[in-house]
């Protein structure tokens, strides 16, 4: 089945950890995939291209099917592969409702850490364009979504992933972006659910088989966001 899948990605990317996570959870393993530099615009050749016009990595295909949407992507895979792996839909309604909500809660929360990561290192900003005033507004927000997702983990209680007590579709889609936030530097002392969310699930083995390679090159947290 994996023989008939190809994924073009690129490392550190949230929307393309979001799929690695999913194939390894739904025990996809043995796929066809070609990493793809983000930094040298490699997304954008004439191979990307010719599969997603957008011109944005993931890009996953399976026999003839072309979804180049890393959300679709998920779904995708589960509901075709629904008896393989980690089931990621829970049957109760309670908690499927919660890890639906938090799954698109999730596009908020990863539109809100980008939006930072892109003025401070002036990624598709022109420099002209860049103020501090809007530097100061887009951080103040990310707080605050910060807030949110603590307070949802608190009501959660220790060792509860996003939609219960079981890893999920929300977990699938949103841990990437938790990654991120680590990764550039953000205290888990001053989020301490998240960083134990974090903890927890950064020795999952479809995380850890999945970890951005570059990180694993260098190791080092960025400081970019260590007074958030």
């Amino acid at each position: 089945m994996a023989k008939d899948m190809t994924l073009l990605w690129g490392s550190g990317s949230p929307p393309c950890w979001r799929v690695l996570i999913a194939l390894e959870e739904k025990s996809l393993q043995g796929y066809n995939q070609k990493l793809f530099s983000l930094e040298k615009l490699e997304h954008k050749f004439k191979e990307v291209l010719d599969i997603n016009p957008r011109g944005q990595l993931p890009t996953f295909k399976h026999g003839d099917n072309v979804i180049n949407e890393s959300y679709a992507a998920c779904f995708y895979l589960e509901s075709q592969f629904k008896s393989q792996g980690t089931k990621l839909i829970p049957d109760g309604p309670a908690e499927q409702a919660l890890m639906y909500q938090r799954m698109f809660e999730g596009l908020t929360f990863y539109e809100k850490l980008n939006v930072v990561i892109y003025y401070t290192f002036n990624w598709f900003v022109p420099e002209g364009e860049r103020h501090e005033s809007a530097l100061k507004r887009n951080k103040e927000a990310l707080v605050s979504e910060l807030r949110l997702w603590e307070s949802y983990l608190q009501k959660l209680g220790s060792g509860s992933y996003l939609a219960g007590p079981s890893f999920t579709l929300a977990d699938v889609v949103v841990f990437p972006t938790v990654g991120t936030l680590f990764r550039f530097g953000l205290s888990p002392e001053r989020y301490p659910k998240l960083g134990e969310y974090y903890n927890l699930l950064k020795e999952r083995p479809s995380v850890k088989a999945s970890w951005p390679p570059h990180w694993l090159e260098n190791p080092k947290r960025l400081d970019t966001l260590k007074d958030i």
